[in-house]
């Protein structure tokens, strides 16, 4: 049955491949392509990006499978958090996530949770063992083709913060995201002197840790 296998969400790549093909060709009405395209593949996403920090030092310093059982121990303390809040895990990459939300206010009641739970494991472990979580969300309309691959302002701005930003225990969200909070209580938050790609402020979210832990740096 050839006639659908283009239609498929599985074959986005191949869909969006077409439509910029099209784009390419000389005098292409580029404005129709390219609305046409966010129509088809465009939704509205919380996005995060966590980070755990010092993982870096503490692989080179214990080898890949310290690395590997930091891992297993973070998506044993992560996997309930975020299945209670609704969320989508779209990639991971070594100790990095890429997860999708509908609802800001599950974003930031997830990355509270994690945080907490984090610093309640680390408690009694050894430095080398700690799971310690940097966070960054943004909100946005953002391309997403099949399960595991999306694209946009919000994409590059929780990147950046969760990734490159955060420091330990930290929360960093953009102005998209607060624009777009739909909690009930109203957001404790600070703003940082940085401006991530694809948003205009960046700020850090004040909330109750569950234990007090020292810094680490990567």
């Amino acid at each position: 049955m050839p006639y659908f296998r283009t239609l498929f969400m599985e074959n986005s790549h191949e869909r969006l491949i077409r439509m910029l093909s099209r784009r390419a060709e000389e005098g292409a009405d580029r404005e129709a392509i390219d609305n046409k395209i966010w129509d088809t593949f465009g939704e509205t996403w919380s996005v995060m990006f966590t980070d755990l920090s010092g993982f870096s030092r503490n692989s080179a310093n214990f080898g890949i499978i310290h690395f590997i059982q930091v891992i297993v121990e973070s998506e044993k303390l992560f996997a309930p958090i975020l299945n209670e809040h609704n969320a989508f895990i779209i990639k991971r990459e070594g100790d990095s996530l890429m997860i999708l939300f509908h609802k800001p206010k599950d974003a930031l009641a997830a990355a509270i949770d994690m945080q907490r739970a984090a610093q309640q494991f680390s408690l009694s472990k050894p430095d080398e063992e700690k799971v310690i979580l940097c966070l960054g969300i943004s909100h946005g309309r953002i391309l997403r083709l099949g399960s595991n691959e999306i694209f946009g302002n919000a994409v590059n701005s929780a990147s950046k913060l969760g990734e490159d930003t955060a420091g330990p225990h930290e929360i960093l969200v953009t102005n998209d995201f607060i624009d777009a909070y739909d909690g009930e209580a109203a957001l404790d938050v600070e703003q940082i002197d940085f401006k991530p790609p694809g948003s205009d402020k960046a700020f850090f979210v004040k909330y109750q840790h569950a234990v007090l832990a020292d810094p680490e740096t990567d």
